[in-house]
């Protein structure tokens, strides 16, 4: 860890606290949500998420940002009763997936060597593995980055995936991985903070 001190003007100054609350110690999991979620705040939400690091800039995840009313009736019918009404009531949920063919842009988003390679020919286990982990990385970059802009976030993985895929991604090589609900959260939705493993139980350093 790089020493507070040493980092001092050279722009790499660790984030004051109150930036530490927003995006990590104050941010909870609401369950609903009110305002909107304005198109111009989904393109700067993405042009944020892309800068993520993923293997070999593989970007693997695709996103769907549901907030119209025929988005969210195509996306109603694939949740689970719990986390139907609201779905339905957030002002946009994101559809976090993965492209199994990723590799097929890494001619564009790896330029520099034959990255397509290193994937095309793998068996689908591995391509899963890799898609997966990598979305998954794109996905928790994603809610940062809405809470760096000031939505808060609702996670799931909640909902029939054969269904969803179906619906949004038939015909194509992408699948989905979780869904995230964006808005203005209610403070009366979250429950009490769940209890964090200390890093005794969850780290060492070797």
């Amino acid at each position: 860890m790089a020493d507070p001190q040493a980092a001092a003007g050279t722009g790499r100054e660790p984030l004051d606290a109150v930036a530490l609350d927003r995006l990590f110690r104050q941010a909870r999991t609401y369950n609903a949500f009110g305002g909107e979620v304005g198109d111009d705040t989904i393109h700067r939400l993405y042009e944020l998420v892309k800068l993520g690091p993923t293997q070999a800039n593989s970007c693997p995840a695709r996103f769907v940002f549901v907030k119209t009313p025929e988005g969210k009736a195509k996306l109603g019918p694939t949740l689970d009763a719990g986390n139907h009404d609201k779905t339905m009531a957030a002002p946009c949920t994101v559809i976090v997936a993965y492209d199994m063919a990723f590799y097929e842009k890494l001619p564009v988003l790896f330029p520099h060597t034959d990255a397509r390679s290193w994937f095309a020919d793998n068996p689908e286990p591995e391509l899963y593995r890799a898609a997966l982990r990598n979305s998954s990385l794109q996905g928790a970059y994603l809610m940062l980055a809405a809470r760096a802009l000031g939505l808060d976030c609702g996670p799931m993985s909640g909902f029939d995936r054969d269904k969803l895929d179906a619906a949004f991604f038939a015909g194509t090589s992408i699948r989905s991985n979780f869904l995230v609900n964006l808005g203005q959260g209610d403070p009366a939705s979250i429950f009490p903070r769940s209890p964090r493993l200390p890093f005794d139980e969850a780290c060492r350093i070797a």
